[in-house]
């Protein structure tokens, strides 16, 4: 097998995958992520906090809930550079900032499943989605009094880009949530992760 091919074990990891992966090794974050973990441990419990993880679909909620302000924000942006389209782009701001709530609350559901290195790099990823929501909304409330909210929106959609990226080392290169809530009758050996081959790495 070619060492070098993408994916394999004895390959070198891309310069942006090295850079995600500093926020696992930053031990910096262990206090704060800690606090936080006990933080959304009080509501992270019973048949709701289940249903926030995602038991009814089978696999993690949150992905599923962050594409709606995603998806307007990133069509804020477009109709920013559009003729007449201030108007538009200021509405799709609102909305994204509504359905903010709904696609945090699941991910911080999922956050009492981390690991130690995952609980880092959530950490960093929910303080970038935090900042990125507080910029569209300065964004949002600067065009509702007449100003130029560009900038800014411009600058929230470059940090939650970050926290996407963040996201997605957190489920595809730490698994966070893989194999959930799968029955382990249904997966081979060779599919489990972690130490136990008997355990989904990350049980609910």
């Amino acid at each position: 097998m070619d060492p070098s091919r993408d994916g394999h074990a004895r390959s070198k990891p891309a310069w942006a995958h090295r850079v995600l992966r500093k926020a696992e090794d930053a031990q910096v974050l262990d206090a704060p992520a800690t606090g936080l973990e006990r933080w959304v441990a009080g509501f992270a419990e019973g048949a709701v906090a289940r249903q926030l993880r995602g038991q009814g679909l089978g696999h993690p909620l949150h992905p599923l809930a962050v594409t709606v302000p995603l998806g307007a924000w990133l069509c804020s942006a477009v109709f920013d550079v559009l003729p007449d389209g201030r108007d538009a782009a200021r509405r799709l701001i609102a909305i994204g900032l509504l359905a903010a709530p709904a696609a945090m609350v699941p991910g911080l559901a999922d956050y009492s499943g981390l690991n130690v290195r995952q609980r880092r790099v959530g950490l960093v990823h929910a303080a970038a989605n935090a900042a990125a929501t507080a910029l569209f909304g300065a964004s949002y409330l600067a065009r509702r009094g007449g100003h130029d909210g560009r900038l800014l929106g411009a600058l929230g959609l470059a940090v939650t880009s970050v926290g996407g990226a963040l996201g997605g080392h957190l489920t595809y290169a730490q698994g966070a949530g893989v194999f959930r809530w799968e029955p382990l009758d249904d997966l081979a050996p060779a599919e489990l992760a972690g130490e136990d081959p008997a355990a989904p790495r990350n049980p609910a």
